[in-house]
């Protein structure tokens, strides 16, 4: 019987599809070109709602949110009504590196996000950037005495970007040299089958100067291009510090754009009086009133005050959940950027178009999938549709990327979740429980 390969698998959060192509073309990203040349580079697409959180834990689990139960960085309980953040404890479905170590493979798992707290694993866990320091990350623990020795970061202090963008451009190239450093430590010293390793400095860089690039700032334009150029010589160190025969696949997990609009869906509803509030203060979660029929959390997920399933719900289950439903679904289509006319979504979902699963009650009635430039927002204060601020670049849903060396893929419209059953077909497992196809 053929032994199935190691495998590297490095993520590079938000990097879109057609900014590495327009790269790779002029020549800025050699390593990258030398990739594709030798195998594949597809479009892929990502999830809904489009955020990492949600995106990732669809590629390591090769489910629906609906399936794993991930659906934003923010989400709630509903009786009573109580805000958390998820993490790695909130993900309900198995993840590649827990199926294969159960299996007796070794691997590695380095910075992936929804893998805070670190879960034990045949080989080593370092959690992504929920964890608050390297004591918190790692399994095992003593794997935190080395990236304590180095100076390892879990992640860039993205509040520099806020008081200067020269300060937040140092300490992210610091970060990536670190994450770079840790990597090669654990590729050479350790016995591993599968690695997986996760950029997740290019999402912050793309959050905070996508606009800059966009615009070619006489400043920021190169700098920008300059971090690039380092991670495509960082992606060339890691594939050169391989061992023969290690398949190699780098992928992104949705698209970046500039923020052309900042669009407050909850000041939508209060100004068309589905969310109110009691008292004449400030609006308060804690204030909710009796009164109100739908609320929203980023990104877009609008959720119905249903009676029986919100602490206090007014909306009768069946016929007037129903037509509130499509009520809203119809309004949110509408709405349009009064100064332009364009559209703000490209289109809204009700949750039983885009999930199932056993956690698909915890879905958001009505998700926004946005238009490309309107980042949706969910304040209770503010104006209904604002300038952004100080990030500048959102997420998009058709710009992914994936690239893979040595192979050629099948071809078609791919997602994100199509990486997980193709991963176990490379290390040869049979996995029924997954969506999805493998693209090789």
């Amino acid at each position: 019987m053929r032994k199935s390969p190691k495998i590297m698998v490095i993520g590079i959060d938000g990097a879109p599809y057609s900014f590495l192509k327009l790269h790779k073309d002029s020549g800025e990203l050699p390593f990258i070109r030398s990739m594709i040349d030798d195998g594949s580079f597809i479009q892929t697409d990502s999830v809904i709602p489009t955020i990492s959180s949600v995106a990732w834990a669809s590629y390591m689990t090769g489910l629906n949110p609906g399936g794993h139960g991930i659906y934003g960085f923010v989400d709630r309980t509903s009786n009573p009504f109580e805000m958390y953040i998820p993490t790695g404890n909130n993900l309900k479905a198995k993840t590649i590196w827990q199926i294969l170590s159960s299996l007796g493979k070794r691997v590695i798992v380095v910075n992936v996000p929804v893998t805070y707290p670190p879960k034990s694993v045949n080989g080593i866990m370092v959690a992504g950037f929920l964890a608050t320091n390297v004591r918190k990350a790692t399994y095992p623990p003593e794997v935190a005495n080395y990236l304590e020795e180095i100076d390892y970061r879990v992640d860039v202090d993205s509040e520099l970007a806020h008081r200067d963008l020269g300060e937040f451009l140092v300490e992210l190239d610091y970060v990536l040299q670190k994450r770079l450093e840790a990597a090669l430590h654990f590729i050479k010293n350790y016995q591993w089958d599968f690695f997986q390793l996760h950029i997740m400095e290019t999402d912050r860089i793309n959050h905070f100067l996508f606009r800059k690039y966009a615009d070619k700032d006489p400043i920021y334009y190169e700098r920008f291009m300059g971090f690039y150029r380092k991670l495509d010589a960082f992606l060339g160190e890691i594939r050169s510090s391989l061992p023969e025969g290690c398949e190699f696949i780098v992928l992104s997990d949705h698209g970046f754009c500039p923020i052309l609009k900042e669009v407050n869906i909850n000041r939508f509803l209060m100004e068309n009086n589905y969310l109110k509030f009691t008292g004449s203060n400030k609006p308060k979660w804690q204030n909710i009133s009796r009164e109100t029929k739908a609320y929203s959390l980023i990104p877009g997920r609008i959720y119905i005050n249903l009676k029986g399933r919100e602490a206090m719900g007014s909306v009768k289950p069946g016929r007037d959940y129903d037509r509130l439903r499509d009520e809203l679904v119809e309004a949110l289509t509408n709405i349009t950027d009064p100064q332009t006319g364009a559209k703000i979504s490209q289109r809204v979902f009700k949750r039983e178009d885009l999930y199932s699963g056993k956690e698909t009650q915890k879905a958001a009635d009505i998700i926004i999938q946005p238009s490309n430039g309107y980042e949706i927002k969910a304040s209770l204060e503010g104006t209904f549709m604002a300038d952004p601020g100080k990030i500048k670049g959102m997420h998009t849903f058709h710009d992914a990327a994936l690239i893979m060396s040595g192979k050629i893929l099948k071809p078609g419209e791919h997602s994100i979740i199509d990486l997980f059953p193709t991963i176990m077909k490379m290390m040869g497992i049979r996995f029924n429980d997954c969506e999805g196809n493998s693209l090789i």
